[in-house]
């Protein structure tokens, strides 16, 4: 049995979760592996995010327009000048069509120049939006969210479908674009010289539609298991690569290299099968083009003799056929970036249309001032139906008092920490701060009077000075070094390489567990919040490191109201009251002593903690005491497992 809690929950976490099956597979969001090629709804919901740049829209259209129109014309006028100039022997004519070939070619390039730019410009700006606005989303989304839907989900929403989508606006679009409208510039071309020999050429297309519509079957389901299977070797990798420690620990790494090489075997099996479908459709491809050219020279060459067509026509007409199969290689090769795209944008818009489960009320209310007075009042609450983590709870902590929250694992004190800071809305009664109902409170406002501070703190990236005013920009050199000074972090910050302006490697990793904690009591500090919500912000420490915190600890708790959820014995003695919690409901309350005397569940607990830490101090069998130094207790001894 143990006093500590979970991070968020306990038991009623677990609980939760359970009730929800699997995180992995569980969530808001159901992860289509692949979309459609093409989603009417995913395109007009990106259509608002094009119209501030509506201009270079149109430029990018003129641009694939006018390079379709040159790099198609050209075997029109290959054609031309055979039959009319070079048959007759009119240099001249020959030489006017030479010019208009390059001249044409300089268009082409200066269009293509133009529509490229433009739709980059584009689609950075639109990936640059909708970062921004699903960071800023996500920001907003209540802690529920974040229950139940895994971290790495949340990362490639905002990375990488944004970036497909991002491919599809500044390439696949307008390259899919010039592909049909090149399509349609050779069929007019083809039946503009000799409409029989275009019907002939047109004869293989039905071929092509019935080979194509089976290759998208097989296709679409080898690109279903590529993404899957590419999506279970990085869910391994990122499982094996963060838990190495207790990989190493239990020696499990051949069997985890066995387990590993299974999964990307068939990662590699579903890759060969999709790279064997993606090969074999190209040379189909050509099998048609040669079946259609070698059309064009028997057919077009019969009408040739019949003196019905020219020869230029027919060198147009082979040249036509191998234009007419390129757009269709680019469609062919933009299949998968177009399911990819749209399943990206579906998943994009997901996201931007969940729902924070905590919203304001239209009138929420921004007191001038609190005096710090929490009350729970008939609180119930739950995770999810079923699973009732509080029952109708009540508790008042008076401003400036210190309330420790104790008792077992899953007994619901972390949700009442939770709950106090709003990151949850009761089930039922209701929280309240100097009488007035958070749920009409300003969420914003509400937390800048609450601190919070966990039992691993976390520090991020940046300076020690810039992690202490975290919480309160505004603040001089001179308030960070004095919220320091407050919580007894500036010796050892000063002993630091560069002070306070030493950078702290990932999550604070380059300092102790002790000394993260004070920078963290530090910023709780600085920020001088009205409430403040530990916890087990010592629970983490070793009893040598417990001195330092403890002395920031109390100077922290100093003139606030202090919900503490308590691990360290010392913590609980220095409470004004402290709160026996048990599945879900309050069992005892009062100080120390009068606890102890009541002989209630506190005082079973205490012995049991107690008991916990005397075989430490007992000699062993032979004789000797237990390895240390005399009197000392070992780390992590004193306090209520």
């Amino acid at each position: 049995m143990s006093w500590s809690g979970t991070s968020a929950g306990g038991w009623s976490r677990q609980g939760y979760a359970a009730g929800r099956g699997s995180r992995r597979t569980g969530g808001d969001w159901e992860d289509d592996e692949i979309g459609n090629v093409y989603d009417h709804s995913v395109v007009r919901r990106l259509i608002p995010y094009l119209r501030p740049y509506w201009k270079r829209v149109l430029v990018a259209l003129l641009g694939v327009a006018a390079f379709a129109a040159v790099s198609y014309t050209q075997p029109f006028l290959i054609g031309l000048a055979i039959d009319r100039f070079i048959t007759t022997g009119d240099l001249g004519g020959v030489g006017i069509i030479g010019g208009v070939l390059v001249g044409m070619a300089l268009i082409g390039w200066l269009a293509q120049f133009i529509q490229q730019s433009a739709t980059a410009f584009i689609g950075h700006n639109v990936l640059y939006t909708l970062r921004t606005q699903m960071f800023d989303h996500i920001q907003g989304l209540s802690l529920g969210f974040l229950d139940r839907n895994e971290v790495g989900r949340v990362m490639s929403r905002i990375q990488n479908d944004v970036t497909v989508v991002q491919e599809l606006l500044t390439s696949g679009f307008l390259t899919i674009l010039s592909d049909f409208v090149g399509l349609g510039l050779v069929v007019f071309y083809l039946l503009y010289l000799d409409v029989p020999l275009a019907l002939v050429t047109f004869s293989v297309v039905p071929l092509l539609v019935i080979a194509l519509a089976r290759w998208q079957v097989l296709a679409r389901r080898a690109f279903v298991r590529v993404r899957q299977a590419i999506a279970t070797v990085n869910a391994s990798l990122q499982e094996n690569v963060s838990g190495v420690r207790v990989v190493q620990s239990l020696c499990r790494e051949e069997e985890n290299i066995r387990r590993f090489d299974k999964l990307n075997a068939d990662n590699w099996g579903a890759n060969v099968k999709a790279g064997r479908l993606t090969a074999s459709v190209m040379p189909l491809i050509e099998l048609l083009v040669a079946t259609a050219i070698a059309l064009v020279i028997v057919f077009g060459g019969m009408r040739v003799l019949d003196g019905a067509l020219g020869v230029g026509a027919v060198v147009a007409f082979a040249l036509y056929v191998h234009r007419f199969f390129d757009p269709v290689r680019d469609l062919v090769l933009q299949y998968t970036m177009l399911q990819r795209a749209m399943a990206g944008g579906q998943r994009i818009f997901q996201v931007l249309d969940t729902k924070p489960e905590i919203v304001d009320a239209p009138d929420a209310l921004r007191p001038a001032d609190i005096r710090g007075e929490v009350e729970f009042q008939d609180v119930t609450f739950s995770y999810s139906p079923g699973v009732t983590v509080l029952h109708g709870f009540n508790l008042r902590i008076q401003p400036g008092e210190t309330v420790a929250l104790v008792g077992p694992t899953g007994a619901g004190k972390s949700t009442i920490t939770s709950l106090a800071a709003r990151f949850y809305d009761v089930t039922s009664g209701c929280v309240k701060i100097d009488g007035v109902d958070i749920r009409s409170i300003d969420r914003r406002w509400l937390a800048r009077q609450l601190g919070l501070v966990l039992q691993d703190p976390f520090l991020f990236s940046g300076s020690v000075r810039e992690n202490i005013r975290y919480g309160r920009l505004d603040a001089s050199d001179k308030d960070v070094e004095e919220a320091a000074r407050a919580v007894g972090a500036n010796e050892f910050i000063k002993q630091l390489p560069r002070g306070y302006d030493t950078l702290l490697q990932e999550q604070g990793s380059n300092l102790s567990v002790g000394q993260r904690q004070l920078i963290s009591f530090a910023r709780a500090v600085l920020a001088n919040p009205k409430v403040l919500i530990l916890d087990e912000a010592t629970a983490s420490v070793d009893t040598r490191t417990e001195a330092a915190v403890q002395s920031g600890l109390s100077r922290l708790l100093a003139d606030r109201t202090s919900l503490v959820i308590a691990h360290r014995l010392s913590t609980v003695r220095r409470a004004d009251r402290i709160v026996v919690v048990d599945g879900g409901r309050l069992i005892e309350e009062g100080r120390h002593q009068e606890l102890i005397a009541r002989n209630g569940l506190y005082a079973r607990l205490h012995r049991i903690a107690c008991e916990s830490v005397a075989p430490t101090r007992r000699p062993f069998r032979d004789g000797h005491r237990m390895p240390g130094r005399p009197g000392r207790l070992a780390a992590g001894e004193g306090g209520i497992p």
